[in-house]
């Protein structure tokens, strides 16, 4: 439980380094069954499921002394199963990415993960794998993939990027070539990222302009590497929203402004509203109006940033409405079901919609204890809140900020003017 009582911010942080980056990162090195460099990795509870995730098959990982870089050997990886169970703790990224990966491993693999993460839907995935070719078991975690990929076409509703993004990732490893096609696909943005790093690997594939349908050549390998990850727009986020609240400048360094992370859009978003926003290199500074307004905000790509900017829409004295969003429902919880229960607690005007929110402000929002549902976006969401409240927020359990983001409060603390 922590209390965070009603201060002003402004300042400048460094933000950590994209979560889901590094975890990319750390599956293509293992798959590259070769040596790699990720330098300026996140060290979160996710990164560290992927880190155990590899470790348990084989990879010998380690670091420099201050952590600011990860060594990846996953040359001559051995077995001491013939069968193996990896938990990926919280990690939906770890588990999503490498159901499909380990797939070509030929051994049968069992993914599981704690109580939010044995929630979370898998069906979709695993059928495009037994349409692949694959032996796959589990509509929930824990489920199970041998493989191989043998190739083959398969359609597969994405109403979470990573199904593809795990799809992408693994077919090139496939036997065969694959083709997949995604009638539906929400969080375009994630998909681009695996396609970037799909290119610095020199993986040939062909994909559609609206990234619906990829064809990947099959029998390809990954290759060691050495790169550098850049600061997360998701992370980032939260402080680019207190500056939006605080009315002060509150600046975040670190930050690759043609990085196609997704989560880069609430800039735009916060512009909209009235902010000012201005690059300067790597960091961007953002400043609140003396009134934000209103407006209607498609968040398809964004679905992550739907708990912190219901916050900023709550302060608006104008209409506020995220639409198109529904995939916020299959995240560590039910994000809008979530956030529209603690508007209202908050003395917030809001209605809940299948896809969104509708939310009127009225400048301020009421202090009290307030359950933050054990989802890190969330409990960080809280504590942004806690500079627009009547007095103070407390938040009934703080401890999953580490999941993407162990220095949150720390760095918060930092801003306090």
């Amino acid at each position: 439980m922590i209390t965070l009582y009603k201060n002003s911010y402004e300042g400048k942080i460094e933000i950590p380094a994209s979560k889901s980056q590094t975890i990319r990162a750390l599956l293509i090195a293992y798959f590259a069954h070769s040596k790699s460099i990720i330098r300026h990795p996140l060290i979160s509870d996710d990164t560290k499921a992927a880190i155990n995730a590899i470790k348990a098959l084989g990879a010998r990982v380690s670091f420099n002394g201050d952590l600011s870089i990860c060594y990846v050997d996953s040359e001559n990886t051995t077995f001491s199963d013939d069968e193996i169970t990896i938990d990926c703790l919280n990690s939906g990224t770890t588990l999503y990415l490498l159901l499909s990966t380990s797939a070509s491993l030929g051994i049968p693999i069992t993914l599981t993960g704690d109580s939010q993460l044995q929630a979370r839907p898998a069906l979709p995935l695993t059928n495009a794998l037994r349409d692949l070719g694959c032996i796959a078991s589990g509509d929930t975690p824990p489920v199970t993939i041998e493989g191989p990929i043998k190739g083959g076409s398969t359609s597969i509703e994405c109403r979470t990027s990573q199904y593809l993004s795990s799809l992408l990732l693994g077919a090139p490893l496939a036997k065969g070539d694959c083709v997949i096609d995604c009638p539906i696909l929400f969080e375009k943005p994630y998909v681009k990222m695996t396609l970037n790093w799909l290119d610095k690997q020199n993986i040939e594939y062909k994909i559609s302009d609206n990234l619906e349908h990829v064809e990947v050549k099959g029998n390809q390998k990954y290759h060691g590497f050495d790169e550098y990850i850049s600061g997360d727009f998701s992370s980032a986020s939260f402080f680019f929203a207190l500056g939006a609240l605080s009315r002060r400048a509150v600046t975040v360094k670190g930050l690759d402004r043609n990085d196609v992370q997704g989560d880069k859009a609430v800039l735009d978003i916060l512009s909209k509203m009235g902010c000012e926003v201005s690059w300067n290199e790597n960091e961007v500074t953002v400043i609140g109006p003396d009134y934000l307004k209103g407006g209607a905000f498609d968040l398809n790509n964004i679905p992550d940033a739907l708990p912190i900017l219901s916050i900023v829409a709550s302060a608006s004295r104008e209409e506020v409405s995220f639409t198109n969003v529904a995939n916020a429902r299959i995240k560590e919880t039910d994000r809008i079901a979530a956030m529209c229960q603690i508007l209202k607690e908050m003395g917030v005007s809001v209605i809940e919609k299948p896809d969104g929110m509708v939310i009127k402000g009225n400048g301020s929002i009421k202090s009290g204890l307030y359950k933050g549902y054990k989802d890190h976006r969330i409990i960080m969401s809280l504590a942004i809140a806690s500079s627009i409240c009547d007095e103070s927020i407390t938040i009934d359990d703080e401890s999953a900020a580490s999941v993407t983001f162990p220095t949150f409060f720390n760095l918060f603390n930092e801003l306090r003017s």
